[in-house]
């Protein structure tokens, strides 16, 4: 028996056969399962403008393969589209609407199995959540990376274009050549090239387990994209038939998994957002603090754009996710590697079977970029619950840091001072009231970041702000402070001129005032208010969580 029979079989499901039947489905069909494609195809994100075509040898496989398939589309936020505007406000509360969506369409049609077909920003761990919330049968297969561009023989992408603002401001290149770069950043389809949240997230299905090798890294314009997609759409027939579902995959020791392999690739600190949130939806209380643990003793292995001039191309090219699992647990760092995945092997089973490690793109656990991973989780007093900040992408001579505090209650006035000269070397640039609550929406910091390394400020700055950056970002930023400033927590008591202190090997972010001027400071704070016109964002606003708990709604 099939979920789906609920509404295909029996006297009293005649009129939803007829229905079934305008949709053209058959007699013979009401005897198969129902096989949903979410696919998050989109004219104006370009890691899913092909998503339509993609789509299709998935339902062809699935016909052969004995289902039915049933495709329906969810929306999508482009963050690099959305970012430095108003539009980002709703990119990270988009990630809600999708699983919302999902649930809605699976549950309302019972349908049997689920392929999701992502690619970008939120949509990835949006569908996550969905297939972790919905536990029936699921497999992800994305639409892949494009490729980086090439201009003078040096490769580029999107964050080329943000950080080429930064240097024509100080007057390091002019406008013909930012459109240079802007006309050859993005060439094909697909997530945009380096290790962003978008690849960040699709190499982690790998590892998670419910996306197939190669997910992650094949490119968009590959012939083997479409390989993989036949495969996937097999597979679901064949985790239908032993009922295999996500959290018979999803386990605490995944997550553990999970980590250890974004912190040793230097994946985008969103990461840690997005996996604490299909954590919670998993039914896992997964602790932030337990981050660090693992970050402590997993090295950091790769280095891909913005990081280095490698992108996920070359990471795909000397064996993506299966070659990094290899070399993890030959020197025992993957933790729990006998975990199951949808292919039915364990990923240790799909390391053994990659190439070694090529020493440069992915680095031997002989000669790491460092011995402790790439993303860490600072506490202290100015962030009590936690803050996470991407260390492989921060100048060695930046991972211990003390400055003076110019202070921005938003991204728009940070941008203003970063490109008017306000902030000078020595600043911590400290951007607030961008949290969930207080953005709303949590947004972006990727055009103050890229401002600050364009004008050539990346080891002589810090930033750190209650809001979160773009996996693209690089240099000493901490995001996610948490509690937020618009839900009283310290950040929103800092002054300029504060000293502040940002100690990435102890995990240490700090207030340097006296404990005396911080207590009176803290009990006179009242958080600003923030008009919000929406309905919906009002709606969000009132429960969604703080960013130390995935900042997922809570009813």
């Amino acid at each position: 028996m099939f979920r789906s029979d609920n509404v295909k079989k029996g006297i009293e499901r005649a009129p939803h056969r007829a229905l079934l039947r305008a949709c053209g489905l058959s007699d013979e069909d009401f005897d198969k399962p129902l096989i949903g494609i979410a696919n998050s195809y989109i004219d104006i994100i370009p890691g899913h403008v092909h998503l339509r075509e993609f789509v299709q040898p998935i339902k062809e496989e699935v016909r052969k393969a004995g289902g039915v398939p049933i495709e329906f589309n969810v929306i999508g936020v482009d963050d690099g589209i959305a970012m430095g505007h108003y539009g980002m406000h709703y990119s990270l509360p988009s990630r809600e609407l999708i699983a919302d969506s999902i649930e809605t369409v699976v549950e309302a049609h019972q349908l049997d199995a689920l392929i999701c077909v992502p690619n970008c920003d939120k949509i990835v761990p949006g569908m996550l959540m969905a297939a972790a919330r919905l536990n029936i049968p699921t497999i992800f297969i994305s639409g892949g990376p494009m490729l980086a561009g090439e201009v003078n023989g040096k490769k580029v992408d999107l964050i080329s274009v943000f950080e080429g603002i930064g240097q024509l401001k100080a007057g390091n290149i002019d406008e013909k050549q930012l459109k240079v770069i802007e006309q050859h950043a993005c060439p094909t389809c697909g997530s945009c090239s380096g290790m962003f949240t978008a690849n960040s997230m699709n190499c982690i299905t790998e590892v998670l387990g419910l996306g197939l090798e190669g997910n992650g890294t094949v490119p968009a314009v590959d012939p083997r994209r479409e390989l993989l997609a036949r495969r996937a759409a097999r597979q679901i027939m064949e985790l239908l038939k032993r009922n295999i579902r996500p959290r018979d995959i999803l386990t605490f020791e995944t997550f553990d998994n999970a980590f250890a392999v974004d912190i040793a690739m230097g994946g985008s600190s969103n990461t840690i957002l997005h996996l604490l949130a299909i954590a919670k939806e998993a039914g896992i209380n997964y602790p932030i603090s337990r981050i660090n643990e693992i970050s402590k003793k997993t090295p950091t292995l790769c280095k891909i754009s913005p990081a280095s001039e490698y992108h996920i191309q070359d990471l795909d090219y000397v064996g993506g996710i299966p070659t990094l699992l290899k070399e993890l647990i030959k020197g025992g760092y993957l933790p729990h590697p006998d975990r199951i995945t949808v292919s039915l092997k364990t990923l240790r089973e799909i390391a053994m079977s990659a190439p070694d490690a090529d020493g440069s793109v992915i680095r031997t656990i002989e000669n790491p970029y460092s011995e402790e991973g790439g993303i860490a989780i600072l506490f202290g007093n100015l962030a009590p619950e936690g803050s996470v900040v991407k260390t492989a992408g921060v100048d060695p001579k930046m991972l211990t840091f003390r400055g003076k505090a110019i202070c921005f209650d938003s991204e728009e006035s940070a941008i203003e001072g970063i490109l008017g000269g306000k902030v000078k070397p020595g600043h911590v640039v400290v951007i607030r009231y961008e949290g969930p609550k207080g953005g709303p929406g949590m947004r972006e910091m990727l055009s103050p970041t890229s401002a600050i390394m364009g004008m050539g400020l990346g080891d002589k700055v810090a930033l750190i702000t209650d809001g979160r950056f773009s996996g693209g970002t690089r240099g000493a930023c901490v995001g996610h402070i948490s509690p937020e400033a618009a839900s009283g927590g310290p950040i929103g008591i800092v002054q300029d001129g504060d000293e502040i202190l940002i100690d990435i090997p102890n995990r240490r972010i700090e207030l340097l005032i006296s404990e005396e001027d911080f207590k009176r400071r803290m009990e006179s704070f009242v958080p600003k208010y923030k008009e919000i016109k929406s309905s919906w964002l009002r709606r969000y606003v009132k429960f969604v969580s703080s960013a130390s708990k995935g900042a997922v709604l809570e009813a």
